[in-house]
């Protein structure tokens, strides 16, 4: 499981997984070692081919979908598609190994798991298939593959000599860092806390795994690494961040100037910089709707499937969109709000409640993801009856990023009137956005989900880790940030002024936009 805190380690005992030993029988060593032989470290050419030929999942004939292999008996099959899921509950088959990367998953413990012993024959085998590739190193992209660090005996010497440790206690400020107003800038303070605290985007670049290919002064990356290596560094001084103010001027001249700006446009302003300066250009395409394989993409695009039913005939016409945020109604604005019919749509299993009668986050995405009738000035052209007919649209989630952040509108600028929308919308600390899945549009009746509770699939869980609020009216305000530090620990960001918040001021507050992030995540 992916958790939010940034101090979180996990100790396993040498024993590890407590299923392995059922495994451990007869000659199970020769078995294991022939298996990432022959199916996953494999060094010469003749093993290639053979893997290429024989390693498809029995049940698809896939190659790919992250393909494992059975480690009871001869059998592979796809992880992605729960194919090997599937083996393993018929056969009682509790192991099976990764063909890819070599790990062993139970399906017991749910989980990746170590054993000493059968981590010992894994890179044993591994170095001597990178022997077998290493002679043929003349050959471009072979016998370059990255070996993991192992400390040596020097290093091992002297962190014996050395045992004092920094320690990361629950009360740590270490990523807490106020940031210096430079004149209505706290929209772009407020983002920056945001991005800043998202777990991903902060493992990246506190690695250094940003390769720059621009000069070094014009690239918003850079300015970004530079920045998380200040927030983590321990200072505890207010940071001023005018290098990225001066990026930023540069890169979205719109948002030039110092008027206040909205925060949501700058995010969003933010996202496309970042993304457009660290995209990879090796053409690999990643498992996202517009395949870039950057770390921006990798954390925050999601696809947004529209289906457009033709009301004569009943095809539908689907699209899907990547997008990077969910804009969503709300109650008070001109647009005319979906009726809410508490009781029936999942909000309770999402930590919301109606008996105050409040507006929640789960009325709004079900507005959002709603058949909507475009009616008769709204016409398409049906492929279906080759004639213009009335149709409706509904949008639905085809694919959910790691971050999902919803945008919720605020702030109305319309022909008839300019406003910004106070009403109390209530948020869950935890979200299930199973409901509005295109997976799950087959269930839904009348606009409706029939919620069905299945404590095991936690797919599309999600754990709230950041609320930006806006605070005054429409041309007068300011913004701040709630930041989840560690599990429970939450801290107001303003500008400079960092102070502890309790969760119910979290969860009291306006909310113009909410930072969600997956709670467990798929390998790859």
């Amino acid at each position: 499981p992916f958790g939010l805190e940034p101090d979180a380690v996990t100790t396993m005992s040498p024993a590890g997984c407590p299923h392995v030993n059922g495994f451990k029988v007869d000659n199970w060593k020769q078995n294991l070692r022939a298996i990432y032989q022959c199916f996953v470290w494999s060094g010469s050419a003749e093993t290639r081919k053979r893997k290429a030929k024989s390693c498809i999942c029995h049940m698809c004939g896939a190659h790919l979908n992250r393909l494992h292999s059975c480690l009871y008996c001869v059998f592979f099959a796809c992880f992605a598609k729960k194919h090997i899921h599937e083996h393993a509950k018929s056969k009682r088959h509790n192991l099976a190994i990764d063909l890819l990367y070599g790990g062993i998953y139970c399906f017991m413990c749910q989980d990746y798991i170590y054993d000493k012993d059968m981590e010992q024959i894994a890179k044993e085998e591994q170095r001597k298939a990178w022997k077998i590739v290493c002679v043929f190193k003349c050959v471009p992209g072979i016998g370059e593959k990255y070996s993991t660090w192992e400390p040596t005996k020097k290093e091992l010497e002297l962190l014996r000599h050395n045992p004092k440790r920094r320690r990361i206690t629950s009360n740590c400020t270490i990523g807490l860092r106020g940031l210096i107003n430079l004149g209505n800038t706290c929209f772009m303070n407020c983002i920056v806390q945001a991005l800043t605290h998202t777990p991903l985007l902060r493992d990246f670049f506190l690695s250094d795994r940003h390769k720059c290919e621009m000069q070094s002064n014009s690239c918003l990356v850079c300015e970004m690494s530079q920045l998380f290596q200040e927030f983590y560094s321990g200072h505890r001084s207010p940071h001023v961040p005018f290098r990225l103010l001066h990026l930023v001027w540069t890169h979205a001249r719109h948002l030039a100037g110092y008027e206040q700006q909205d925060a949501h446009e700058f995010l969003i302003a933010a996202l496309d910089v970042l993304h457009r300066h660290c995209k990879d250009d090796n053409g690999k395409k990643a498992n996202n709707p517009n395949h870039c394989n950057c770390i921006i993409d990798q954390i925050f695009t999601g696809g947004l499937q529209s289906d457009v039913t033709c009301q004569v005939c009943h095809g539908v016409s689907t699209t899907i969109d990547p997008f990077w945020d969910i804009s969503l109604d709300l109650p008070g604005s001109s647009t005319p709000f979906w009726p809410l019919s508490p009781g029936g749509d999942g909000s309770a299993l999402n930590g919301e409640s109606h008996t105050t009668g409040a507006t929640t986050l789960t009325d709004c995405l079900r507005r959002f993801t709603r058949p909507e009738h475009l009616g008769s000035s709204a016409k398409i052209k049906c492929s279906g009856c080759h004639s213009y007919q009335e149709s409706t649209k509904q949008l639905t989630m085809k694919k959910l990023p790691i971050v999902a952040c919803f945008h919720l509108k605020r702030f109305e600028h319309s022909a008839k009137l300019r406003q910004k929308i106070t009403t109390y919308v209530s948020f869950p600390l935890e979200l299930d956005m199973t409901p509005f899945m295109a997976s799950s549009k087959e269930s839904r009746m009348n606009g409706q989900y029939q919620q069905t509770v299945d404590p095991f699939n936690n797919d599309n869980k999600y754990s709230l880790f950041a609320v930006v609020n806006h605070q005054g009216t429409l041309e007068s305000g300011h913004y701040t940030t709630f930041i989840r530090q560690h599990k429970d620990q939450w801290f107001k960001c303003d500008d400079a002024i960092i102070t502890k918040a309790s969760i119910k001021d979290v969860l009291d507050s306006e909310g113009y936009l909410l930072f969600y992030h997956k709670q467990f995540l798929e390998y790859e």
